[in-house]
This record gives C-alpha cells, sequence and structure tokens, in this order.
C-alpha cells in the first residue's frame, strides 16, 4: 500500500468499529501498553482517516504540522479518557489542547441526501475536521456519558468506549476483536 491508502480501503487501514468518534479517532494508535502500532503514518493517512469519518470531502491536502496536531489531540483526548476511566483529574496541558483544537474549527452539521454531514465553513478543513473531533470528545468526556467511560480490557488494547450495556458491566472496545481474542484464549488456556 502506498501512503496516501489509494491500493487499501480506510477499513483495512483503522479501526472504524468504535460508536463514539473521539475513541475512534483514539484508535489510530492501538496496543499502547505492547507493541504500538501507529495508524496516522503520514498526512495522507489523515486525510483518509477524516474522509473515511465523513469529516473532509474537500481535496484539502494535510500537511506534516497537521498530523503532528492530530496526533497531539488525539493523545490528549486518550489521556482525559484514561484519567475519566480511573476516577481522577486529567491534566491541565491536555485540556487545553482538546479546549483549543475544537476553538479553532469552523464546521457546522447539514443533512445531506438523509445523512447529518460535517461541512466546513473557512479556514483550514484540516483543523474544522479535528475540532469535530475533539467536539466530540469534550461532549463525551464532560458529557452525560462521562461515567460510562471505559478502558478496554483486552490484553495491550486500552482502547477507549463508552458503555452502554444494560447492566454497565461491558469489558472490551469491541466483542468482534477484543472480546473475541479474549475469549479464543480463555478455551486455549483451558485446553491446556
Amino acid at each position: 500500500m502506498n501512503e496516501a491508502g489509494d491500493d487499501q480501503s480506510a477499513r483495512d487501514v483503522f479501526r472504524l468499529d468504535n460508536d463514539t468518534l473521539a475513541f475512534r479517532f483514539t484508535a489510530t494508535l492501538t496496543n499502547r501498553n505492547g507493541s504500538r502500532l501507529e495508524r496516522l503514518t503520514s498526512p495522507q493517512r489523515l486525510e483518509l482517516w477524516l474522509r473515511a469519518n465523513d469529516l473532509m470531502n474537500t481535496t484539502a491536502r494535510a500537511t506534516a504540522d497537521d498530523l503532528r496536531d492530530a496526533q497531539d489531540l488525539r493523545e490528549s483526548i486518550h489521556r482525559i479518557g484514561t484519567a475519566v476511566c480511573e476516577n481522577r483529574q486529567a491534566s491541565r496541558a491536555d485540556v487545553a489542547v482538546v479546549n483549543t483544537a475544537s476553538e479553532l474549527g469552523g464546521a457546522h452539521l447539514v443533512l445531506h441526501d438523509g445523512r447529518a454531514l460535517w461541512k466546513s465553513t473557512g479556514g483550514s478543513p484540516i483543523h474544522n475536521a479535528l475540532s469535530i473531533v475533539a467536539a466530540d470528545a469534550i461532549a463525551v468526556l464532560g458529557g452525560p456519558d462521562r461515567d460510562r467511560v471505559k478502558a478496554c480490557q483486552g490484553d495491550g488494547c486500552t482502547g477507549l468506549y463508552v458503555d452502554t450495556s444494560r447492566g454497565s458491566n461491558r469489558r472490551w472496545c469491541s466483542m468482534n476483536i477484543c472480546g473475541n481474542k479474549a475469549k479464543k484464549s480463555a478455551m486455549t488456556a483451558r485446553a491446556d
């Protein structure tokens, strides 16, 4: 695959299964507690992720600075989310990164062909898209679902998710990925 992702779809490159946009964004870096896997490896990969999430439908091009800003935002969101999970105060620096990213954007929702889509209104389409991710993080991490934010218990994952299960007892960010791995591992351990 080339850096632009032309040979594979975004679904082949990224985990796009999280219902929460901000946490889907934090999943562009996985295995944080093990062999880290960075999926935002280039400005083109950032563009691919933004387009796959309907945050940018223009021909705008991301720069190396945009990529650094995106990675900084992603890590701040993840650290704040982890602090929420652990019932501790997030760092002021991380909060400032997320708040600033949210403030920099100029985008609004539009209804297009029966779907809600974000439309940029001037400025940098990349910063506008990142401001949407930041605003989503703020709404989840500071809103009524705050107490439902959890970190995945899958081996090495630490992915964030909102636990919407009836008993509030969900353990994995994705049953199809981390849940299945855990169940297979448990079955193998019992068989040994």
